[in-house]
């Protein structure tokens, strides 16, 4: 029969004498509609042309549509912005970092804690560098073919990096609620236990996910996913953490009105709580709400939003972290 073939866009299986093979529009980057695409293995062993062509398939019209060169060049502009972000992102967080290490004025557990968010933007950029030069640097490889170790532990360390800035998030909101709740109580006990759940958490979890893909999907470079449910062994402890942080959201926002009202636990204490809120109150919002619109839905679906906030957006999302915990706090703008 037919050898499995890479036509420089999609991936085509091996196939008997006279087969006819289907491939999923969706795995396209290219399409904009649901559909499928077809090829016959012929008795010469020749694949024939696609049914139907790319070219109307992918829904190009010469007249008003961009072609694959224009659409090419659309992605490498996007490319550069951002990794633009994530340079951007990276610069301020390291800065950050250094800033909150070098005065022992900022030694304290919230500015610790900080400090391990921070670190985990830092892994995310660092993850998507990472997989951008192991994955995409070489255009000749044939995506059929790559199934490399190198590839498969760069789409993990990916996912790992994803996986923690959602569980420091959702750190940054417990601590907030526990100073709220448990105030005559020194915060230095949980430290550990912070550090713990932001790391060994995703850890279990990324462990979970590697078993599973070797086990029951070693495919590709890990970065498919077949039959979309192995994805939410990482899907669904994010989406948890992300609910988990909207109640604390909700319950801290319930918490100040009343402590407002009550008019409690005035002074320069009662300030770190406010800058500490609103910090972490914008960033929860903000965080998570993209991921829940996105997270229903197939990878393919929005393809362009998705590429536009992940990525777009999302790269700066450290950027903006260290701007609201470490530069716009007045205590380091005063020193």
């Amino acid at each position: 029969g037919c050898s499995r073939d890479w036509d420089g866009l999609s991936c085509w299986p091996r196939a008997t004498f006279g087969e006819v093979v289907q491939v999923p529009s969706h795995f396209l980057i290219y399409f904009t509609t649901e559909g499928t695409l077809q090829r016959n293995c012929t008795e010469e062993s020749y694949w024939s042309e696609p049914f139907p062509p790319y070219t109307i398939a992918c829904g190009f019209d010469e007249g008003t549509s961009k072609g694959p060169e224009d659409q090419k060049s659309y992605y490498s502009a996007f490319w550069r912005v951002y990794t633009a972000g994530y340079a951007a992102s990276v610069t301020s967080l390291i800065t950050a970092l250094i800033v909150f290490a070098a005065f022992r004025k900022f030694h304290c557990t919230r500015n610790y804690i900080h400090m391990h968010l921070f670190v985990s933007f830092i892994l995310r950029a660092i993850a998507v560098f990472t997989k951008d030069a192991v994955l995409f640097a070489d255009e000749t490889m044939d995506h059929c073919l790559m199934s490399t170790v190198a590839c498969k532990a760069a789409v993990a360390f990916f996912q790992f990096s994803i996986l923690a800035n959602f569980f420091w998030l959702l750190i940054e909101g417990i601590y907030l609620q526990t100073l709220l709740l448990l105030t005559f109580v020194s915060d230095k006990q949980y430290v550990w236990w912070f550090i713990f759940a932001g790391w060994g958490a995703p850890t279990l979890v990324i462990s979970a996910w590697v078993l599973t893909r070797i086990h029951h999907q070693n495919t590709g470079c890990w970065d498919d996913d077949e039959n979309g449910l192995v994805l939410w062994i990482i899907k669904g402890p994010i989406l948890l953490t992300v609910l988990i942080n909207f109640i604390i959201f909700i319950n801290v926002i319930r918490i100040l009105v009343h402590k407002l009202k009550s008019q409690e636990g005035g002074g320069s204490h009662s300030s770190h709580f406010v800058r500490l809120a609103k910090s972490t109150l914008l960033l929860i919002p903000l965080f998570g709400v993209h991921y829940i619109v996105f997270a229903f839905f197939p990878e393919s679906t929005g393809l362009e939003a998705r590429l536009y906030i992940e990525l777009g957006l999302g790269s700066f999302q450290g950027f903006v972290v260290a701007l609201l915990y470490c530069f716009s706090n007045a205590e380091v703008s005063n020193k």
